[in-house]
């Protein structure tokens, strides 16, 4: 009797998540864009409003930056391009982080990022380099961009 008890109690706490962890519980899993990657999804989107905490996207991670990158026309999304984060404004200082954009146009990272008082983004192109003027203090690229402000593009 005893035993069913004890057996039932590690079964019941299994379930909820007490003994077994879940490998799908947000920040533990990493999750980095890259070159030529095409399991990204929701162009254009906030990518944070479903990749956060209790979010419906949260099996793939908790993204710390996201966003989407545009051609010139700002139609179409880019295939490739990478996304720096400076210290300094107009690409001064150093890099402290870079992401590649995938092939559907999308960056985005699970890794740790420290916005500390603010970074500087670039989103660099085929043929040309763009440098955000003001710095940033959280990485949902979206909520601005393609919104209250124009899209991310380059060439």
């Amino acid at each position: 009797m005893k035993s069913t008890r004890v057996t039932s109690i590690v079964i019941l706490l299994a379930v909820i998540g007490f003994i077994i962890p879940s490998c799908h519980k947000g920040k533990k899993v990493t999750n980095v864009s890259s070159a030529g990657s095409s399991k990204s999804h929701n162009r254009g989107q906030n990518c944070m409003n479903c990749h956060k905490s209790g979010g419906e996207g949260a099996e793939g991670g908790w993204f710390q930056a996201a966003g989407t990158v545009y051609d010139s026309l700002q139609n179409n999304t880019v295939s490739s391009g990478n996304v720096y984060f400076y210290t300094g404004p107009n690409g001064k200082g150093t890099v402290k982080y870079t992401l590649q954009v995938d092939a559907l146009g999308n960056f985005y990272t699970t890794n740790a990022m420290d916005f500390g008082t603010g970074l500087y983004p670039a989103i660099q192109g085929q043929t040309l380099t763009k440098h955000m003027v003001s710095s940033i203090t959280t990485g949902q690229c979206n909520s601005c961009h393609g919104v209250t402000t124009g899209k991310i593009w380059v060439k």
